[in-house]
């Protein structure tokens, strides 16, 4: 029996691919949780064998999750989950230890050929996104896009800007303090060299590797 744990801080979402998978023959889900750090405490409980993990969530968020569910529970594999099919998204938790990444939009076909592919020790990325990282490196920003130089918080925090919302709100998604969401703004602002929050919404638009929405 293939053990999932689904981690999505909207219960519509988790509670749909709940009723997707037990509809499935040899899937079972162990657990629901809405949070990253809820994410890091079931696995140590419950040690699923594979996590399908939300990307975009308050508090340490999906990327943070993953690298820390990698760290202490190494055997437990990670599907990221996103609304976005940009190329950044995927390489950072592929590089955080993900096995897998899917977009929100994904059928039950293929997240059940996911789930099977990873749980034999390959790894999966959803075939949209899969071409759209297969011809990144032709198109004309050859060089890659400079938010790649964002850390995983600061590119969270970048994402935030970017949906126009405001410091109070970052502070309060991120369980921090808006002093150190100003911080992560001004180191933003000077990787990418820029001066404000419409220059990086144009970057985001150019690169097309931020988009509204979790």
């Amino acid at each position: 029996m293939l053990k999932i744990l689904i981690v999505d801080d909207h219960d519509m979402v988790s509670q749909g691919i709940s009723r997707v998978l037990q509809d499935v023959s040899g899937v079972t889900v162990v657990g629901i949780v809405h949070s990253g750090e809820e994410a890091i405490v079931q696995s140590r409980l419950l040690l699923p064998d594979i996590v399908l993990m939300d990307v975009h969530m308050p508090g340490i968020g999906g990327l943070g999750a993953t690298k820390e569910i990698k760290r202490l529970t190494p055997k437990v594999k990670v599907i990221a989950l996103s609304a976005l099919e940009d190329s950044l998204y995927p390489v950072k938790l592929l590089e955080a230890g993900a096995s897998g990444y899917l977009t929100k939009g994904t059928n039950t076909d293929e997240l059940l050929e996911a789930l099977h592919a990873v749980h034999k020790g390959e790894r999966y990325i959803a075939k949209s996104v899969a071409q759209k990282m297969a011809l990144a490196k032709y198109t004309i920003d050859s060089k890659g896009s400079p938010l790649e130089t964002l850390s995983d918080r600061e590119l969270q925090v970048a994402q935030m800007i970017v949906d126009c919302k405001r410091s109070t709100e970052i502070a309060e998604h991120l369980n921090v303090s808006p002093k150190t969401v100003s911080t992560y703004r001004t180191r933003i602002f000077s990787k990418l060299n820029i001066e404000s929050d419409v220059e990086l919404i144009h970057l985001a638009v150019r690169y097309n590797v931020l988009g509204m929405g979790s």
